[in-house]
């Protein structure tokens, strides 16, 4: 009868857990984050082919001083809130001991070097002259938004920003997108 009634408060704290972690997933999907697709112009980033970098065509929607740097300031919270919640997940399943197939305490490791790497790529970006950049590292690539030069972003200035992100992350050429921030 012990056992039994063991098994039966071990499930209940379980359950219990677990619709916490549902209730915070849930609340945090429901907050409305800013997709760097909508915000940036897709004409400026590099596609399979090489760099696409149109400077005939006007820029459309252009941010005023302050809107640039809380441009930079809400992508910045909004990837590491999604991190911190990342971690925090993978610290409650290493705490339960409970894995997804793959080992938490990797997963964790990948998260920050996968932070150092972005926040190196960024700090030696803003280095080289650069007002401001946000870079975003995935398995498959990274994607680089930096803000615009006086006069524009030129292919020399795309050439500086990738040799930095080819150096520090590893990534080859078609890897890697630039993005120009107005």
């Amino acid at each position: 009868m012990k056992n039994w009634k063991k098994n039966l408060m071990a499930a209940a704290v379980l359950l219990v857990v677990c619709a916490g972690i549902y209730m915070n997933w849930m609340y945090t999907n429901a907050q409305s984050v800013a997709d760097l697709t909508d915000t940036l112009d897709a004409e400026k980033v590099m596609s399979q082919n090489g760099i696409i970098l149109d400077l005939n065509e006007p820029v459309s929607g252009e941010l005023e001083g302050d809107t640039v740097s809380d441009y930079f300031a809400a992508v910045r919270l909004s990837r590491q809130e999604a991190r911190d919640n990342a971690v925090s997940l993978l610290q409650e399943a290493m705490s339960y001991g409970e894995g997804s197939g793959a080992d938490p305490q990797a997963q964790l490791e990948q998260i920050v070097q996968t932070a150092l790497c972005e926040a190196q790529i960024e700090s030696l970006i803003i280095a080289k002259g650069y007002t401001d950049c946000v870079a975003y590292m995935t398995d498959t690539g990274i994607a680089v938004a930096v803000a615009s030069p006086e006069g524009g972003m030129q292919q020399t200035d795309v050439a500086v920003i990738a040799d930095i992100v080819i150096t520090q992350s590893g990534f080859t050429m078609e890897q890697i997108r630039v993005v120009e921030v107005p």
